[in-house]
């Protein structure tokens, strides 16, 4: 594995030129995705500026073009007229000025209507490589490129750690104000969201307070990408709490969850309907965020990092890692979230095929079970040994996924085993396999597993018990991997 220095990193992207030779080696990959949003070149990581904007879905990503690691980080642009059909635009945001010399790094966006202002955090750093995070903005230009503002909205505040980034904008009606969230660390490495707030978009900004959401004052070291959204007149708080280790997930130290509950704008007071909950079970979901301007009440739209920070993965020595996940339509049903593939993906279907023990390199599978424990294995060998192993206990509603049988394992110190307790008893599953990763919605989306995969040639086969029937419908692509800078 390349071992990188931080010259290179940090080294600033001058001209195509320099990554055309990468993009077309990545070409060659096997893992290239169909229909996920995934980096031309490079690393991709958290989804930011997700939101509808005259007639356009936009969508940025953290980018690094040089490999698969964490570095220089600009903002790559990708838009949509259906959430499903996907172009590159190109870079959206360039760490350009004196306040993101290091990185632009991860936000959000609103429109008024006529504009879509961008709000993200510059990462700025010193000789002594000392950071210090501001807080940024700009307004799409009719050019399709942000202008940024002369000066940050605001600076870091030195009674918080340097963690303080990510910053979620979010206007208020019954306030008539604007509020900005910001994923934060407290002094003593706790984590938190602070909040500010103004009664215009790029001017006038005002550090309202730390957020308080009772019984969470100790969870985690740090809150990324917190995100705050009404569905059916409920707020919904998510954020990608780290540093600590939560029950069910393994090892790992990054997670994604939520908690519904009625936030209080005078109080900073968010309180929670009942505990936190995994947005994803899977071993790769992070750093989600929800649309903005969706522009229905009853539902939302959320997209999130198929990845986690510090782990690794397959395609490193290729040079290139990470994608987006699948656009879902979210719900609410009591104080659980119900997420699914946005209904225009059923567009993709090209026919389907036999289920005859084959499986796709990039299909739809769905798997619909009478009662009783079953098990459902996907990438296994021609004989049914390997692969993924899903395998359901009825007594105790949880379906246990592993993937130790695969031939090229990654991240085994964080974990290759975990559950997804399921709420109702198991009848469903809907599967999005895509050539390098799965994304499983049990029960019409009560629950939700996504995680990447890398299999080889002999291992494009599944085995289900006999109370589970099984229905396969190859997929036409939908994302353009065009060469665009």
């Amino acid at each position: 594995m390349k071992q990188w220095t931080l010259e290179e990193r940090y080294r600033v992207l001058q001209s195509a030129d320099e990554i055309k030779d990468l993009y077309d080696r990545i070409q060659t990959s096997n893992y290239r995705q169909k229909y996920h949003v995934q980096p031309m070149t490079g690393l991709s990581s958290d989804p930011n500026d997700f939101a509808y904007y005259k007639g356009t879905w936009h969508l940025y990503y953290q980018w690094c073009p040089w490999g698969a690691v964490h570095g220089l980080k600009y903002w790559y642009h990708a838009v949509s007229t259906d959430l499903v059909h996907w172009k590159n635009a190109g870079v959206g945001m360039w760490p350009d000025t004196i306040y993101d010399n290091k990185g632009c790094h991860s936000g959000s966006a609103i429109s008024d209507g006529e504009d879509l202002y961008m709000f993200y955090t510059g990462n700025h750093r010193d000789e002594n490589w000392v950071r210090t995070p501001y807080t940024c903005a700009a307004i799409l230009g009719p050019d399709g490129q942000p202008k940024k503002l002369p000066e940050p909205l605001f600076g870091p505040r030195d009674d918080y750690s340097e963690h303080q980034r990510d910053p979620k904008v979010i206007y208020v009606p019954e306030k008539n104000k604007y509020f900005i969230f910001i994923g934060a660390q407290t002094l003593d490495k706790k984590g938190t969201a602070l909040i500010y707030e103004s009664d215009k978009l790029l001017e006038g900004w005002k550090f309202a307070g730390q957020l308080n959401v009772p019984g969470f004052e100790d969870f985690g070291g740090m809150w990324e990408c917190p995100c705050i959204v009404n569905i059916s007149g409920k707020d919904v708080l998510i954020f990608s709490p780290q540093y600590t280790k939560l029950p069910g997930r393994a090892e790992s130290t990054n997670h994604n969850v939520y908690i519904v509950g009625k936030m209080d704008y005078d109080t900073l007071t968010f309180t929670p309907e009942s505990g936190y909950q995994y947005l994803d079970f899977g071993f790769d979901f992070y750093a989600a965020q929800f649309a903005a301007n969706v522009g229905d009440p009853e539902k939302a739209i959320l997209v999130g990092w198929i990845g986690l920070p510090d782990n690794h993965y397959c395609t490193e020595p290729e040079e290139w890692e990470g994608s987006m996940s699948l656009m879902r339509e979210v719900r609410l049903c009591g104080d659980r979230l119900i997420q699914n593939p946005i209904p225009e993906i059923t567009s993709l279907r090209d026919e389907e095929i036999a289920a005859e023990g084959k499986l796709p390199a990039f299909c739809e599978v769905e798997a619909c079970f009478t009662g009783g424990d079953a098990d459902f294995n996907l990438f296994t060998k021609a004989d049914g040994t390997g692969g993924v192993t899903l395998h359901y206990d009825a007594a105790s509603k949880v379906i246990t996924v592993c993937k130790a049988g695969m031939n090229k394992r990654f991240n085994e110190n964080v974990g290759e085993t975990l559950d997804m307790p399921l709420t109702s008893d198991l009848k469903k599953l809907r599967i999005m396999i895509d050539r390098c990763s799965f994304e499983i919605f049990a029960n019409d989306g009560e629950e939700t597993f996504t995680a990447h995969i890398y299999p080889e040639a002999d291992e494009h086969n599944y085995t289900i018990t006999d109370n589970g029937s099984v229905k396969i419908w190859t997929l036409k692509p939908s994302v353009e991997d065009n060469f665009i800078v």
